[in-house]
């Protein structure tokens, strides 16, 4: 059985993306620098480069499906119908919407919850692991229910000042965490958790 892994990139001061994101503007105002990393480090750019590639290449070679939320899938605005990888995505949202209301491609609507999502991701994934592919609230909710294993912050060296931050609200008892890997770049520093205690809610 894989692992279920919050994986996001953060500019230094906690957030993970700039103010008024929305549809066309995923990221926000100025939040685009935070996948430089992923873009060989530009907004333009092709592909990612050396270190960042070679996080990037191993999250996606492990990972057999996805879980998001809901305001991810409409700020991404549906990868424009192909989520990333071409992987099965398990969306979680109270209404499906319309124009997605017959099962077809590679997503599934989940409306009872970020642990139902899980597990039916579990079973699309196999062996591979689960990727918790955002936003900050599907994040948050899947700590806060104690169905994941391992964090990856990959930290840009970038002040934002304001936007979505990452961990705000997060409604449980303080989890330990193990760092397991840290792997620096000009444009990220890769940091991996391994997720030691299951939450209890305060």
């Amino acid at each position: 059985m894989g692992k279920v892994i919050f994986s996001i990139s953060m500019s230094l001061d906690g957030f993970v993306a700039g103010p008024e994101d929305r549809p066309g503007q995923g990221l926000g105002v100025g939040g685009e620098i935070l996948h430089y990393w992923v873009h060989g480090g530009d907004a333009d750019g092709f592909a990612a480069i050396g270190p960042d590639r070679a996080v990037l290449d191993e999250l996606f070679a492990d990972t057999g499906a996805f879980v998001v939320g809901r305001r991810m899938f409409d700020v991404s605005e549906a990868w424009g119908g192909d989520p990333p990888g071409g992987l099965p995505c398990f969306v979680v949202t109270h209404h499906v919407p319309s124009e997605w209301a017959k099962p077809a491609g590679p997503f599934t609507f989940v409306t009872d919850g970020v642990e139902s999502a899980v597990t039916l991701a579990r079973k699309a994934a196999g062996d591979g692991n689960i990727a918790l592919g955002g936003g900050a609230d599907i994040g948050r909710q899947a700590i806060e229910a104690g169905v994941v294993d391992e964090i990856q912050i990959h930290l840009v060296p970038v002040l934002l000042g304001d936007g979505v931050r990452l961990f705000e609200h997060l409604e449980v008892a303080p989890i330990r965490l193990e760092r397991t890997r840290v792997i620096e770049s000009p444009y990220a520093t890769h940091l991996r958790f391994t997720v030691l205690d299951r939450p209890s809610r305060r």
